[in-house]
């Protein structure tokens, strides 16, 4: 629960809505929820794309791995305010970093990143 700020009962992604306030872990709103991103076939949460990202257009992605809860009124990250000014701008080619180039993390999350482009855009 954020200080001062009535969220509500935690709920499943499924239900989450466009528009839902979304919060640093420290209680500043970073943006608004645009879309959510799951796989509905294998009834997965695959994490959120902030829209009005620290009201400026444009979007930005939080993978689930980020959210810390979603609740009525409000999705809670992980991260602190500095860690979301740097959430990566979905694009149709985003750019990978990979630590390690066996790992296949990196990949996951560029194919996160093209799928929540393609919401954005209306390509899916």
């Amino acid at each position: 629960m954020l200080m001062g700020v009535e969220l509500g009962q935690p709920i499943s992604y499924e239900v989450l809505v466009r528009g839902t306030p979304v919060y640093s872990s420290d209680g500043h709103e970073i943006g608004k929820v645009g879309h959510v991103l799951a796989d509905e076939s294998e009834d997965v949460f695959d994490g959120i794309v902030v829209s009005e990202h620290f009201g400026r257009h444009g979007h930005r992605f939080a993978d689930a791995d980020e959210v810390e809860q979603i609740y009525e009124r409000g999705v809670v990250l992980k991260l602190g305010t500095t860690a979301c000014e740097a959430l990566p701008e979905p694009s149709a080619n985003p750019a990978v970093m990979h630590d390690d180039p066996a790992e296949s993390r990196a990949d996951f999350r560029h194919e996160k990143l093209m799928r929540a482009w393609d919401l954005i855009s209306g390509n899916d």
